[in-house]
């Protein structure tokens, strides 16, 4: 009986000591004082697998709308919550969650008369994902207003690297 339970400790100590080194392999540094949902910088220690996930770009929103217009893919709001909704899902395939995002880069298309983006609405649908109770890691991030992208639909790509300790 004594041996069972000193193998038990032992195995219980190994879990707990391997999850805390795994927790400690990837450090968010958040914005003091800010409540804006990105930190300043994401750290990987040795040994952290990193994953980059190609950029991804939003499904059709209204197809009943002329194709390869920004009606068919939606505002900017319903293209970040479709191009986010995409990266879930292709991370969930990876064994990953949205958790484990840990820098993104959005290419935002400014509207062409005013060459502004819809940065809020970019936020709407980003805050949907990152900084909420439910998924409170923030990843670092950049949002860039590019010219266009490939298809003149869209109003947004993004692309990101995951991060997953090994345990």
């Amino acid at each position: 009986m004594k041996t069972i339970f000193k193998k038990l400790t032992l195995i219980t100590l190994f879990s707990a000591a391997t999850l805390a080194q795994a927790e400690s392999t990837i450090e968010r540094h958040l914005n003091e004082g800010s409540t804006f949902p990105i930190a300043k910088a994401v750290t990987l220690k040795a040994g952290t697998d990193i994953i980059y996930l190609s950029g991804t770009v939003p499904a059709a929103f209204d197809e009943k709308k002329e194709k390869n217009t920004v009606a068919y893919f939606g505002t900017m709001e319903q293209q970040t919550i479709s191009v986010l909704t995409r990266i879930e899902s292709r991370l969930s395939d990876l064994g990953l969650t949205m958790k484990d995002v840990v820098k993104m880069q959005a290419f935002l298309v400014p509207d062409k008369t005013t060459q502004q983006s819809d940065f809020s609405g970019f936020m709407k649908g980003y805050t949907q994902f990152f900084g909420t109770k439910e998924q409170p890691n923030l990843p670092s991030r950049s949002a860039l207003n590019v010219h266009s992208l490939v298809n003149p639909g869209w109003l947004i790509e993004i692309e990101v690297v995951a991060a997953k300790s090994p345990i």
